[in-house]
């Protein structure tokens, strides 16, 4: 039998370590890779401090080779818009071997909602 979308995230949820706004901003603090997982567009208009962007659809190809995949024993906190993109993401790394892996619950929509610093690129118009 063919697995569907929710399949998939319930097998990606038993790996993944969730943390909260508040968890997120002392690994900000603490100099953690923060990955977003959104496309190049999304990222654009909005971002968590710090973040690079390496969209979801290239991850695996990136590992090794982006500046911020390079180091297992890195602590990345990884995100999305609301969490489903960050989940599969977060389960991918860590069975290519990255331990210390995160994921922000709630996504970026759950980040920009609270009161939490947001970064914009200042070629996008606003």
């Amino acid at each position: 039998m063919a697995l569907t979308k929710e399949d998939l995230l319930a097998e990606a949820r038993n790996s993944v370590n969730p943390v909260s706004c508040d968890d997120a901003e002392t690994l900000l603090s603490g100099g953690a890779v923060v990955l977003d997982v959104r496309e190049p567009a999304e990222f654009e208009l909005g971002h968590l401090p710090g973040a690079v962007n390496v969209p979801r659809g290239v991850l695996e190809f990136r590992v090794g080779d982006h500046p911020a995949l390079t180091n297992p024993e890195a602590e990345i906190l990884l995100y999305c818009k609301n969490g489903g993109r960050s989940t599969l993401a977060a389960h991918t790394l860590k069975q290519m071997g990255f331990d210390h892996v995160k994921m922000l619950t709630g996504g970026f929509d759950g980040w920009s909602g609270a009161v939490h610093k947001v970064e914009v690129d200042p070629s996008v118009y606003q």
